[in-house]
């Protein structure tokens, strides 16, 4: 992999907890901009992020999944065309149960030197990994994350 981007957080919850507020639409809806994702979380499940108002933000299929540890996917950018002509980039969550609080490590990788989409998720990532980790912790999202930018 020639582009990656790591990002660790602690959160107060539950392995459990957490793997559901990454993966379940009544979570995701709330801190990552209204959109759900597509999925049985099964081995080679096809994936898809869907964006609010239904088009396919992006889509990929299940790599690796140990519920409620380790989750690998396939991550493909539909639209955006400069990300989408890049291809596919690899997505992990790693979730470490340690006391009353998870170690999430996101890593978010690309075979292309120079990523427009590692770009862009360096940037997305950090803002909505800290709603999720509030909306674990108080119960509400940061507003900043809740809902789809206009013109996206």
């Amino acid at each position: 992999m020639i582009s990656k981007f790591v990002y660790v957080t602690y959160i107060r919850t539950t392995a459990e907890k957490l793997w559901d507020a990454l993966t379940q639409p009544e979570f995701t809806r709330q801190y990552w901009a209204e959109t759900w994702q597509d999925c049985d979380w099964t081995p080679g499940a096809s994936w898809k992020l869907m964006i609010p108002d239904g088009r396919v933000g992006d889509s990929g299929k299940v790599l690796e999944i140990d519920r409620p540890r380790r989750l690998v996917l396939h991550w493909h950018n539909q639209f955006v065309p400069e990300m989408k002509a890049e291809g596919p980039t690899r997505l992990t969550y790693e979730l470490e149960q340690n006391g009353d609080e998870v170690k999430l490590t996101v890593i978010h990788e690309s075979e292309v030197a120079d990523s427009r989409t590692i770009d862009a998720v360096s940037n997305g990532w950090p803002g909505l990994l800290a709603s999720v980790k509030s909306l674990l912790e108080t119960g509400r999202p940061l507003d900043s994350t809740t809902r789809w930018p206009e013109g996206h």
